[in-house]
């Protein structure tokens, strides 16, 4: 009996260690995970028919370099990149500065870096007769994605020009599937808030008498009396081949940081991508003509995270 005894106290002893080493691999495990998502960067970018999505696909594979695992994500664009951060769903995220500013709440964002200009391109087809942005009364328009920075800045441009989504017919449509209404001849004029040239433009232009509309007037002194990041701009007339040099607005757009990312990690991710920065000009001509370590401050009116003030303040660039 007594052997039996010692038997299963021995039985139950290894199948106690057991259980025990077992929970210290899965416990070793979960740290692994741990680590491993720590090492895991997603960026908000926008829709891929943009320039949002190809620039942070460029950041991704400086990222990529410096040892992260990336996710890059296609977007509605800059407000619900904002929303994607302030919720932690998104590491990284590209947004115009006016959608930062507009935000309720703003104080809770960080930069990493200021990018390229966004020029407010209201498109149009020469047969729709839309030579002015009062012309919009009564048109068909799409002006925007819903939710997204280029939707806000339409809000806002009808409303500087004293009057509203009201006025004209409007529809909430992204770059690609904008111009392809416009060519079906199913929209009258499209809003397309980006760096310049944009690929669909480009593209509408191939088969379509395509005109851009100028942004001028009072309703430009409007606009940057109310919302001062806007600034008077002009789209050159060799990007699109236009007649003549097009007068219009332009706000700069921001790479923002999650706020609570270590600031080590930041550090890190700002150094890597100046010391990559030819990877990151590649992308696009936006890129290759704004993007630069002494543009990094340009136009960025929120705080930037400790981790880039540390790159900066390195680099001469911050006191």
């Amino acid at each position: 009996m007594k052997e039996k005894s010692s038997i299963g106290r021995l039985i139950i002893v290894t199948i106690s260690l057991i259980f025990i080493i077992g929970c210290g691999r899965e416990s070793e495990n979960l740290q692994g995970k741990d680590r491993e998502v720590s090492n895991f960067l997603t960026i908000a970018t926008g829709p891929t028919s943009g320039l949002y999505y190809p620039i942070g696909s460029s950041f991704a594979k400086v990222l990529k370099k410096l040892g992260y695992r990336t996710s890059v994500q296609s977007t509605g664009g800059s407000v619900e990149n904002i929303n994607l951060i302030l919720n932690k769903s998104a590491d990284l995220a590209i947004a115009m500065s006016d959608s930062v500013d507009q935000s309720k709440n703003s104080n809770e964002l960080r930069a990493l870096t200021g990018l390229y200009p966004n020029y407010v391109q209201l498109v149009t087809i020469k047969k729709n007769k839309i030579n002015k942005f009062e012309d919009l009364k009564g048109k068909r328009v799409g002006i925007g994605a819903f939710n997204s920075g280029v939707e806000l800045n339409a809000r806002m441009m009808y409303e500087a020009h004293g009057m509203s989504y009201k006025d004209s017919v409007v529809q909430y449509l992204n770059y690609g599937d904008a111009v392809e209404k416009m060519r079906d001849g199913l929209v009258d004029a499209i809003f397309v808030t980006s760096g310049i040239p944009n690929e669909t433009i480009m593209e509408l232009k191939k088969d379509a008498d395509m005109v851009l509309v100028p942004i001028t007037g009072k309703g430009m002194k409007n606009l940057m009396e109310k919302y001062p990041f806007f600034v008077e701009d002009i789209i050159p007339a060799e990007i699109y081949g236009t007649d003549k040099d097009i007068k219009t607005a332009s706000v700069r757009n921001i790479m923002l940081v999650r706020k609570d990312l270590p600031e080590d990690v930041v550090y890190k991710i700002t150094k890597g991508i100046f010391e990559n920065i030819k990877s990151i000009k590649s992308s696009h001509i936006a890129s290759q003509q704004n993007i630069s370590l002494e543009n990094s401050q340009k136009g960025v009116k929120i705080k930037f995270h400790p981790g880039a003030i540390k790159y900066y303040k390195e680099q001469g660039l911050m006191k």
